[in-house]
């Protein structure tokens, strides 16, 4: 469901370790698909998987890009990602500083998505 919008969005990515989750920031940041990411090491997740719960250790990678971007991220970090079914979700933001949400507009290239 691709958005022709420049409404900032944020994606919410999990990541099987921190290399991998560099990987895909440097990546995404590069392509200017994303304005921004915050990498934060070593979260623990709990989840359902082939019929019993797991936990694991993941990294967490929280991308800042625009609506019209969000396919084209859900495809690239598909594309680099070692799960076979990793967790990439985006919402769009409401609220905050005006300058840097206008800044992730700017910052992002819908065109080359």
């Amino acid at each position: 469901m691709k958005e022709k919008s420049t409404k900032p969005h944020l994606v919410y990515i999990t990541a099987a370790s921190l290399e991998e989750a560099e990987q895909i920031a440097r990546d995404l940041v590069a392509r200017r698909l994303v304005a921004c990411v915050n990498v934060i090491d070593r979260v623990q997740s709990f989840y359902w998987w082939q019929g019993e719960v797991k936990n694991n250790n993941e990294t967490l990678v929280v991308a800042k890009t625009q609506a019209a971007c969000v396919d084209a991220v859900i495809a690239r970090v598909k594309e680099l990602h070692s799960y076979d079914c990793p967790c990439i979700v985006a919402w769009p933001l409401g609220v905050g500083n005006p300058d840097f949400l206008d800044w992730i507009g700017q910052a992002t290239k819908a065109d080359e998505a």
